[in-house]
């Protein structure tokens, strides 16, 4: 549940109230929650470093997520690098904390910027948060030196400044221009506008061609039936039961019951095909393209 502002106002202070841990002390905290899983070092390890999290997560205050819910996710990375730091790599806690602390809030902005997701993978991410910053710090280049630079001119510089494709560059450039609409919003300011929704083609099969479909499968099962008739009926007990079924018998099932060999009943089925098949070659290609 997201903090209210009196709780984000109590846990700024608490945290800047938080001690400051030596790098011995942070050290023995870091061995008794990997070895022990001390939580009350766990705790102090996670206090200690708190005001490191709210820091970082005022960084991102520009991309308009609430800063409760900032502050939230920069935890929840803190708790994550507490949990997966190994004190033995002789590092100390605060520099391994930071990544997990941004990894944890841009993840959370990038869900968050928009109903359609707009990214996960690394170029993604690094292109999210830091092509407003290389487009303006290139243009500003551009305009010092006299020039003027196209859309597509720009991309491109922007593509290998950040080290990414180009359609990469394209394809955040326009997720990025707009905000989200609902598509039941009206087109225009009159109570009974039409909706963005109606304006949308629908993908479902037209009259004229649920017509024909129909048409064509009625004429189908006809010819179906009439070559079926032409079987006798051991012939059309076979069919029915091998390729007419939701849960096709097998050969053996069927030679069981009428006391014939797999390999009879097999030859009685390939038999029947072959009148179907010689019955239904007078409609021509109509038959193919009804089954195609």
């Amino acid at each position: 549940m997201p903090l209210d502002a009196p709780q984000q106002r109590s846990m700024s202070r608490t945290a800047m109230k938080a001690e400051m841990l030596d790098a011995e002390t942070e050290l023995a905290l870091a061995y008794a929650w990997r070895d022990q899983r001390d939580e009350e070092a766990l705790h102090r390890l996670i206090n200690a470093y708190m005001r490191l999290a709210i820091s970082m997560a005022s960084k991102f205050r520009r991309y308009g997520a609430p800063m409760n819910d900032l502050i939230q996710e920069a935890g929840l990375g803190l708790m994550k690098a507490a949990d997966k730091f190994d004190p033995d790599r002789g590092v100390r806690f605060s520099t391994y904390a930071v990544w997990w602390i941004k990894a944890s809030i841009q993840d959370y902005v990038m869900r968050n910027w928009s109903m359609v997701r707009t990214g996960s993978t690394s170029s993604q991410k690094s292109l999210f948060f830091n092509m407003r910053r290389v487009q303006a710090r290139l243009e500003r280049e551009a305009l010092a030196n006299g020039e003027q630079l196209d859309g597509y001119q720009l991309r491109e510089m922007i593509a290998h400044e950040v080290g990414v494709p180009l359609r990469d560059v394209e394809m955040m450039e326009g997720r990025l221009s707009g905000s989200d609409f609902s598509l039941n919003a009206t087109q225009s300011s009159e109570d009974e506008g039409r909706q963005w929704i109606d304006t949308l083609e629908d993908d479902g099969a037209r009259g004229d061609e649920i017509v024909e479909r129909d048409h064509d499968m009625h004429a189908l099962r006809t010819w179906l039936a009439d070559a079926l008739s032409r079987l006798n009926d051991r012939e059309r007990f076979i069919v029915r039961e091998r390729k007419l079924r939701d849960d096709p018998r097998t050969l053996e099932s069927l030679g069981e019951e009428l006391n014939l060999s797999k390999e009879r009943v097999r030859q009685l089925e390939a038999a029947a095909f072959q009148k179907m098949r010689k019955h239904l070659e007078k409609h021509g290609g109509e038959v193919q393209n009804l089954l195609a």
